[in-house]
């Protein structure tokens, strides 16, 4: 199973910050064990759409540099009210932090839902990366990587519906 958390994203500042939003739909399927008379969205899935957040603003300040980004360090995560189906979660990213030697970025993120609570903050730590080093047959992955994530990007943003 694989979930794309971030529907849509409002507007970014390469190097420095990103918004976007999650709309919760009642026919997301983790939600029917989560809980079936009381459906939230999880605490882990609210981080999960800051980190995918977060990875985008990397991308795009790094002119997509990284074909691969994952989540090295959570430095804190603290959760606030329920993400309910029917609401929107607008998530906001700082990036705070670069060791471009390191592959790395530190990011705080923010969700809160359409009413302006706070459903998550978090401080954590991505690491980016080519699968090229680690072999020939990495530098075609990581060509079909970077096409795939700008062409999610221009979905995303809008800039797919604009150029047409």
């Amino acid at each position: 199973m694989r979930f794309h958390l971030i529907d849509r994203i409002d507007r970014w500042e390469p190097g420095k910050s990103l918004a976007a939003t999650k709309y919760l739909a009642l026919g997301e399927e983790y939600l029917a064990d989560h809980f079936p008379q009381f459906p939230v969205m999880p605490g882990v899935l609210m981080l999960q759409a800051c980190v995918e957040a977060a990875a985008w603003l990397w991308r795009t300040t790094t002119d997509f540099q990284h074909p691969v980004i994952v989540l090295r360090e959570l430095k804190s995560a603290k959760y606030g009210t329920f993400m309910l189906p029917g609401r929107r979660m607008d998530v906001t990213i700082e990036l705070t932090k670069t060791d471009a030697a390191a592959g790395t970025a530190t990011f705080k993120a923010k969700g809160a839902n359409d009413a302006g609570e706070a459903t998550v903050t978090a401080i954590f730590t991505l690491h980016g990366y080519a699968l090229a080093a680690r072999g020939p047959a990495g530098v075609a992955a990581d060509a079909k990587l970077i096409e795939h994530w700008k062409t999610r990007w221009a979905l995303l943003t809008g800039e797919l519906r604009a150029s047409r």
